[in-house]
């Protein structure tokens, strides 16, 4: 099975953001971090995909995820 590409939409100063950033740290995921407050247009790229403002918005292949869930962040990636 091939791996999923995982991105998260963050901000520096969001306590989630860093939570699921060291959840894929501590589980090897590798995975690309978007700063939003610094890129506007990852921002509204951010918002057309999930309707959401707030962060983390973590994109896991074809999965949304909104927020910092672990449970479905373990399910997308099979953990």
């Amino acid at each position: 099975m091939a791996k999923k590409e995982v991105k998260i939409y963050s901000t520096p100063t969001c306590p989630w953001c860093d939570k699921a950033k060291q959840f894929f740290k501590e589980n090897h995921v590798k995975f690309t971090d978007v700063n939003v407050a610094a890129d506007s247009k990852a921002r509204q790229e951010m918002v057309k995909l999930s309707g959401q403002m707030g962060v983390p918005v973590i994109e896991i292949g074809d999965t949304v995820i909104v927020g910092y869930d672990e449970d479905a962040i373990r399910d997308t990636l099979d953990l």
